[in-house]
């Protein structure tokens, strides 16, 4: 726990006897107020105000500050918003790919000079109310955020997260653990064969399985090969064996000190606190250095460049592999409305239907997407915009680079649609206004790499400013972005067009390439050498298995914790028939709508196209719009239209649920009538002929599916492993998981008659969905705008076909059966991704909030000492849903191995081998979720979806609070431990000869 007074050094209260004037002056009605007091020059707290800015238009004042002693820089954004965020970044600059950077920022988490624990960062997870807790590295920049509504547990957190970057312990043992090193295969066996293990090691493996990720970093490397940006800051494997634990510390001493860090601080917290804090506990124990980590610029082409790679070929998906994209080195991105103008002119290049690439790239159903990195990037020093198409054929590579030519031709010649030019900047004025989750966190980390290049991120926040510039230099020269166009694209010579092709033999050379430098590695080892490794390797295990006294973190308390509820005002009417639930919140002068449509009158053989009809019905033509013009208005008047598959189990029985599709959107209120108008011509007049454009849906859709099982692998193992067990995961796993996949890849891998065929189907489904029979509305929005917003909402509803709604929207399945099974997907990666699942009680069972406190446990407790720790993978956890409690592990070098862990974590917790402090933690957790802030235009959803009532929520809470440690080991007893509960095992990975030979497994293949 921190108290100043008792930690405040004497240079810090001198500094606070200087400020008491100024304090005076600051005191005021909210930290806002005294922020807006502060002036140029002021001295506060060891620093010194450099300016003030208000940035009405987020609500925000800003100040900006210097550390006097060491030079260290301060961002202060005050804002009325109880979700308080804090960060410190380093700039960063690796000259090799041995990922130091990457493992450097895992290792500080490992234990500090205060918090000499194992792994304190992971130990904190379960004492804190944090919203958000992380650290990342970037190109160039390290950062270390976290987000919480507490202010005790803002100083808690700020004082781990402090005494991590600036006084880590970095141990040895640490960096072999989080990096990589040399270990036999089982710790304990010294005959058994020498490996590489190490967290980051397998994380950096697990992400170059993905051929998307392979892409994007060659790209950088060979954009700018000539300084930090020609390596791999996050660590290539092959390199990542060649790092020595003295230069992971030599590179901390030089870039972990304050005049190379930046802090942001943000909320409704006092700026005051903030400073004191942390110039009087760290900042002022150190001196200014001479540091200059800054990356130089890019020495530029005299002519552009091509460059052609390989990667894994994946036998699941079509022949068409290739992927080809042409990227541009454009201008600093400190140079805030250059970056501003550019990424308007980015958008309106590629996004939308009516954009110039759209049309000419993927309208031409040549390729399935845009290629990864197409846009405008600003993350390093100087920006970038690629653009380009995934899965082609290898003999068109030719074509897209010459539609591309030709496309940039064109608009130089005829400039962009000013519809599309208006509807941007209302998105620009809608998002100003639309109050997303975490905003402290997304600024903090949006403006992360233009203040880490010198940039000014205030300035780059004042996005009014940047409007009405923008809309003067278009006024004194309408030919503004066509220059622009023709400077940063037809003009630059420094232009490099990557092109990338499947090898089947790629996996093979790489598995061939990581034996040879073991062998090397091996082969270099004396036998005292060979008894070192082996010794370590049990030291490292004896490690990761002594318990801790962890009374030196600091922690919130249960009995600090609200025992209450947030109410939520939400009342349900009728209007036109249909149910419509109203929520007055602030949500700043925009109008939410959500509708659930049910889909019980859809037959069984038509539901798996379900999901596809989501993805193309608000993106085909509607009313007298064709697609094109439909997109123009949704993107004018609306901050999207969208649909998505709703499966939600009731909170009573696992047998009972709701299927129904969901269908949002938003809009400023001055808009609510366009916005409802689009929905009319969605619902009632949708066109659904167009087989050219249904195509290149169909296209995007697969291969956005696919794209995402390398990163979410575990989410489609889980999905697959309850699919057996509840009706709810049936459904689920069906719409959005591995079944998914394989019926769209089965569609656009077939002849296009079959594709068109399947338009037959959208139509039929569209006839059950698109009317107001069992279909149900909320509305978010202002106590100002409620009366005239459900007025409107009332005529919608009347225009809209069928019946009046009906009262149920629930299915029983009563002839269900149960299914175990045991499923590998084959895939081509490197890693795996593990999935188990459990069948347990629905969410107002007296056992599911001692479910919720157990997976919290058993990740906290066993899971990520014997997944991560100990087996290497990059992360597991525990989850407790609707009638299911599911493990996993992720970016995980073993699968069966993990397998036998799930077992030990079951018999672990029957044991009871935990204290009553351990189930508290837990507990703390748990608040953790359910305490996380909810936005205006989200207030009363989870009742709205799934029926959870205030009274069902603060019931949920009070039993949560009176979980007991013998509560835990009963359920677990009862539902976890073999033989008591059906349960199922799916798994994403490589071929695996142990599965293989166990007839138990159903392998799936493609």
């Amino acid at each position: 726990m921190l108290h100043i007074s008792r930690l405040t050094h004497r240079r810090a209260a001198a500094s606070l006897a200087r400020s008491s004037k100024l304090l005076q002056r600051c005191k005021s009605t909210s930290a806002q107020d005294a922020v807006r007091s502060l002036r140029g020059g002021d001295r506060l707290h060891g620093y010194t105000v450099k300016r003030v800015v208000e940035i009405p238009e987020l609500m925000t004042t800003g100040v900006s500050l210097e550390h006097d002693k060491t030079g260290a820089q301060h961002c202060h954004y005050a804002r009325e918003d109880s979700n308080n965020t804090f960060s410190v970044m380093f700039r960063t600059t690796p000259m090799d790919s041995t990922g130091v950077p990457h493992i450097l920022e895992h290792t500080t988490l490992c234990g500090s000079q205060k918090y000499p624990v194992r792994d304190p960062f992971f130990k904190m997870l379960n004492r804190t109310l944090a919203t958000f807790m992380n650290a990342m590295t970037a190109s160039d920049w390290t950062l270390y955020p976290f987000s919480t509504q507490n202010q005790k547990d803002y100083e808690n957190l700020m004082s781990v997260y402090l005494d991590a970057v600036f006084f880590p312990q970095l141990r040895e043992l640490d960096f072999s653990q989080e990096g990589w090193r040399l270990e036999h295969e089982d710790p304990n066996n010294s005959e058994s064969p020498i490996i590489f293990k190490g967290v980051v090691y397998n994380e950096m493996k697990g992400v170059f399985s993905d051929s998307l990720n392979i892409f994007m970093q060659a790209v950088q490397n060979k954009l700018m090969p000539n300084h930090t940006y020609g390596v791999i800051s996050g660590g290539d494997p092959p390199a990542i064996t060649d790092l020595t634990w003295q230069q992971l510390k030599d590179f901390h001493h030089s870039h972990y000190h304050p005049t190379n860090s930046k802090f942001t601080t943000y909320g409704d917290l006092p700026l005051e606190r903030h400073l004191e804090l942390i110039n009087g506990n760290y900042l002022e124990k150190f001196d200014r250095i001479n540091i200059d980590t800054r990356v130089p610029l890019q020495q530029r082409w005299s002519e552009p460049r091509a460059a052609r790679i390989t990667c894994p070929h994946d036998p699941t998906a079509s022949e068409k592999q290739t992927i080809v994209s042409a990227s541009f080195l454009l201008s600093e991105i400190s140079d805030v409305f250059e970056s501003f103008t550019m990424n308007v002119i980015s958008t309106l290049l590629t996004d939308g239907e009516t954009s110039p690439f759209y049309q000419a790239l993927l309208e031409a159903n040549i390729g399935s997407d845009y290629a990864p990195l197409t846009g405008y990037q600003e993350q390093m020093k100087e920006a970038v915009f690629s653009v380009g198409l995934r899965g082609i054929h290898s003999d068109d590579v030719d074509k897209v680079k010459d539609i591309i030519t030709a496309t940039f031709d064109k608009v130089i010649s005829e400039g962009f649609d000013q519809k599309n030019i208006d509807a941007l900047l209302h998105r620009l004025e809608l998002g100003l206004k639309h109050q997303a989750r975490n905003f402290g966190l997304n600024m903090a980390l949006n403006l992360a790499s233009v203040w880490n290049h010198d940039g000014d991120p205030m300035l780059a926040l004042q996005i009014n400013n940047h409007i009405t510039r923008f809309r003067q230099a278009m006024a004194d020269n309408p030919n503004f972005l066509q220059d622009k166009v023709k400077e940063h694209f037809k003009d630059n010579q420094h232009c490099l067009v990557t092109t990338m092709e499947p090898d089947k033999d790629f996996e093979e050379g790489r598995t061939k390439e990581e034996a040879e430098r073991l062998k090397r590695h091996v082969s270099q080892l004396t036998t005292s050498d060979c008894k070192n490794i082996f010794d370590t390797g049990k030291k490292l295990l004896e490690k990761q298995m002594s318990p801790e006294d962890l009374d030196c973190l600091p922690t919130i308390h249960l009995h600090e914790i609200e025992r209450g509820i947030k109410p939520e005002p939400v009342e349900t009417i009728e209007l036109g028939g249909v149910p419509v639930q109203k929520c007055e919140a602030p949500t700043n002068g925009v109008s939410y709508l959500t509708m659930i449509s049910n889909l019980a009158s859809v037959s069984d053989d038509l539901k798996p196209y379900v999901p596809l009809f989501c993805n193309v019905i608000t993106k085909m033509g509607a009313g007298d719009y064709d697609y094109k013009s439909l997109s123009q208005d949704i993107d004018l008047y609306t901050g999207g239209l969208s649909a998505g598959v709703h499966v939600k189990a009731h909170h009573t029985d696992d047998n009972t649920y709701e299927q129904g599709l969901m269908f949002s959107s938003y809009c400023l209120d001055r808009n609510l009538e366009k916005m409802l108008g689009l929905w009319t011509d969605v619902f009632t007049r949708p066109d659904l002929k167009d087989n050219e454009r249904f195509l290149t849906l169909v296209n995007m859709t697969a291969a956005e599916m696919s794209s995402s099982i390398v990163n979410m692998g575990h989410s489609f193992a889980i999905s697959h492993s309850r699919a057996g067990l509840t009706p709810t995961g049936f459904l689920q796993e069906q719409f959005g998981g591995m079944t998914q996949v394989e019926l769209l890849n089965s569609i656009v891998g077939g002849e296009q008659e079959s594709v068109f065929k399947v338009v037959d189907q959208m139509e039929k489904i569209g006839k059950c969905l698109l009317n107001k029979s069992n279909l149900r509305v909320a509305v978010n929005t202002t106590p100002e705008s409620m009366g005239t917003t459900l007025r409107s909402v009332e005529g919608f509803l009347s225009s809209l076909p069928g019946d009046n709604s009906s009262s149920n929207f629930l299915t029983k399945d009563t002839e269900y059966k149960v299914t175990e099974s045991q499923t590998q997907f084959e895939r081509p990666f490197s890693v795996n991704y593990m999935g188990k699942s459990f069948l347990t009680v629905p969410y107002t069972h007296e056992d599911f909030p001692r479910l919720r406190v157990l997976a919290k446990l058993m990740w906290a407790k066993f899971l990520h000492r014997e997944i991560r720790e100990k087996g290497g993978a990059y992360g597991s956890g525990a989850v407790c849903s609707d009638g299911v409690f599911s493990l996993f592990s992720y970016r995980d070098p073993n699968s069966l191995k993990t397998l036998e862990v799930f077992d030990e974590a079951v018999k672990w917790l029957c044991r009871g081998d935990y204290t009553h402090g351990d189930v508290d933690e837990a507990k703390l957790s748990v608040f953790q979720e359910t305490d996380t802030p909810v936005t205006p235009g989200k207030i009363g959803m989870t009742r709205f979806t799934g029926g959870v009532t205030d009274e069902m929520k603060q019931t949920m809470r009070d039993q949560l609070f009176q979980v007991s440690k013998n509560d835990v080991t009963t359920v677990a007893l009862r539902y976890l431990k073999k033989g008591q509960r059906s349960n199922a095992v799916s798994f994403l990975g490589p071929a695996n000869e142990s599965v293989q030979e166990d007839k138990k497994w159903k392998i799936i293949k493609n």
